[in-house]
């Protein structure tokens, strides 16, 4: 019996003890950047040792069951050996799959990476064969040094002397079954343990559960981060995926309708007219990742917004591009952890300019010089008004394989000219950029900083394409819309500053526009939609979560930001992002943070019933 109770503590512990290991590693590789001390290795540890503890007990209840068995019959060997196998492959995984990601997400493991698996050339575009190579190799290793370690630690259970079995006492003799009292004793041990387990990894017998905002103990997120068990978080994000959107009931409807009523509004009542037509030939641009934090790499970018009319306390409302094109080209929200540019049968009932514009008689086209299959965009743009779209699969292979994710944006812009100057009947054109994303490779060097020096690069492209266009004719009657699609980490740019991360431009230019001007007014990505159809005195009714900033009826300016289970609200009165797993603030500058935390929630409860009822 002491054998067998042996062998379950000694395989918890080294559970535990990867863990920690992982922690330890996962710190080393990503603190870069980041204010950490040798001090705040023990207080992640410390700190986050409890999720472990939890976590542990999940991977506990095979080897307790097989125990359990083994009181009373002989369990084959091969069961053990293949849970240990899995079990170290599912961890080696995790570790090098969350060490690794963090860089570019800034946020743990958790089910969106499964997204990748049906489309994995968002993986290859983003980051070298040799890097997958490395972490392959990596998780290979991994998977065999935890498997060796849970087969050879002390009180394992060792096979039988025909090795094809565990026998009853766990240590390979041949003896008799145990007589019917101590086999009763174990038996009814094992089973207390049950409940035992039950309990710990529900977190003890409070109200509330095991919760990865447990481990959350200081201000400098990352160190909250590290503290977070990445299995353990993987997990919770699958139970919690927003298939269940009861999670954002927070209130009665009544009061969310109180707290949201001069939120939203669908009419424009003008009074700041920006444009000498009412119907010139539109064209959006939309940078990849290439928020404000990007101002100095991009100077060109910030000279034309002298020249036009820039919206210069703009935000995203996502931290992904196909959440932020659905924002900007329909007008809709964001949402925490769902993407309905990935939904078909929702993304295509949606508001859209393109749509709108068509009813007025424009020709409609889309350009992207990367997979337009690529989440779902193909769909998207197809269902909601967009008549032509060029991709990839429009140019040369040469120009194809210019860039990691495609053709490179020099090219892009080019074709996006010839377009622009080739149409005789008006017309609405998007253009997705897409060279300021990793791997970050450009034609160019600039800047020491490859990340900087690709922001460069399309700024560059950017000025080319704009003074080109200047020569033209097309330009007289011509509205350029540039904004980005999200902002991202860089530097010591985190989820926690998302002022900074969160900024993006807004800028109009082009002959259509009456003259220069700066719109100082808080407003989302989401919200240019409703405002450029104000501009062109176009109805806007269905887009019920995009807001005419220029127009009487925006009383109450906001802009609202969301990334995995997690919302930013900012209005006149500071700003607040506020972590629903953690059930905590994790910035809170604001005089009343209580009143934005409701207002947020009633906001995010509102656009969720939304998506519920299309």
């Amino acid at each position: 019996m002491r054998q067998r109770f042996l062998f379950l503590l000694r395989t918890y512990g080294l559970t535990v003890l990867l863990f920690l290991l992982a922690k330890v590693v996962f710190m080393l590789c990503n603190g870069a950047g980041h204010d950490v001390s040798a001090s705040d290795y023990f207080d992640v540890l410390r700190h986050g040792l409890s999720l472990d503890l939890s976590t542990a007990l999940y991977f506990l209840a095979v080897p307790l069951l097989v125990s359990l068995a083994s009181v009373w019959v002989k369990v084959p060997r091969w069961v053990l050996i293949v849970y240990f196998a899995i079990i170290s492959f599912a961890f080696a995984l995790a570790f090098v799959a969350d060490t690794s990601l963090y860089p570019f997400w800034g946020f743990k493991l958790d089910a969106s990476c499964l997204q990748y698996l049906s489309q994995p050339e968002g993986i290859t575009q983003s980051v070298s064969v040799g890097y997958l190579l490395l972490r392959f190799l990596l998780v290979a290793a991994l998977t065999v040094v935890f498997f060796l370690m849970y087969r050879k630690a002390p009180g394992a259970p060792p096979s039988s002397p025909e090795g094809d079995t565990i026998d009853p006492s766990l240590n390979g003799e041949t003896i008799e079954a145990p007589s019917g009292a101590v086999g009763g004793a174990s038996t009814l041990l094992h089973l207390l343990l049950i409940p035992l387990m039950v309990i710990g990894i529900r977190g003890g017998l409070r109200e509330s559960t095991t919760n990865i905002g447990q481990v959350y103990y200081s201000q400098n997120q990352f160190l909250n981060h590290a503290a977070v068990n990445p299995v353990f978080s993987f997990l919770y994000s699958l139970s919690h995926q927003l298939g269940d959107l009861s999670q954002y009931d927070f209130m009665d409807d009544a009061e969310c309708i109180r707290l949201t009523s001069n939120v939203y509004s669908t009419e424009s009542v003008l009074t700041d007219t920006l444009l000498n037509t009412t119907r010139p030939n539109i064209v959006i641009i939309l940078l990849e990742s290439a928020g404000e934090q990007f101002a100095d790499a991009m100077p060109h970018l910030q000279q034309l917004k002298q020249e036009g009319i820039s919206f210069s306390r703009c935000y995203a409302n996502s931290w992904r591009t196909d959440r932020g094109t659905v924002c900007a080209l329909s007008g809709y929200p964001s949402f925490p952890s769902v993407s309905v540019m990935k939904m078909p049968e929702k993304s295509r009932l949606l508001p859209s300019i393109a749509r709108t514009l068509k009813g007025q008689g424009y020709k409609t086209a889309y350009l992207y010089g990367g997979d337009i299959n690529f989440t779902n965009m193909h769909s998207y743009l197809i269902g909601t008004g967009w008549e032509r779209l060029i991709s990839m699969d429009d140019y040369s292979r040469s120009e194809q394989s210019s860039a990691q994710w495609g053709v490179r944006d020099d090219i892009t812009f080019n074709t996006l000219y010839k377009m622009i100057t080739a149409h005789q009947q008006t017309f609405l054109l998007g253009y997705s950029t897409l060279s300021s994303h990793e791997p970050w490779d450009v034609p160019v060097h600039k800047k020491s900083d490859q990340v900087q020096n690709a922001f460069a690069y399309v700024d560059d492209c950017l000025a080319d394409f704009v003074e080109r266009l200047k020569q033209t004719p097309a330009w007289q009657n011509l509205l350029i819309v540039i904004t980005a699609d999200h902002g991202i980490n860089h530097g010591r740019i985190d989820q926690s500053t998302p002022l900074q991360k969160n900024h993006i431009p807004m800028l109009w230019i082009g002959g259509a526009v009456k003259e220069p001007r700066t719109i100082d007014v808080l407003c989302n990505q989401s919200d240019m939609a409703a405002t450029l159809l104000g501009q062109l005195q176009l109805p806007h009714d269905d887009f019920t979560f995009s807001r005419d900033v220029l127009s009487q009826t925006y009383v109450y300016p906001t802009a609202v930001h969301n990334y995995y289970n997690a919302q930013w609200l900012i209005d006149s009165t500071g700003h607040a992002l506020y972590d629903f797993d953690a059930q905590r603030f994790i910035v809170s500058e604001t005089t009343d943070a209580d009143r934005l935390l409701r207002i947020s929630k009633a906001m995010l409860q509102l656009t969720t019933r939304s998506l519920v009822s299309q």
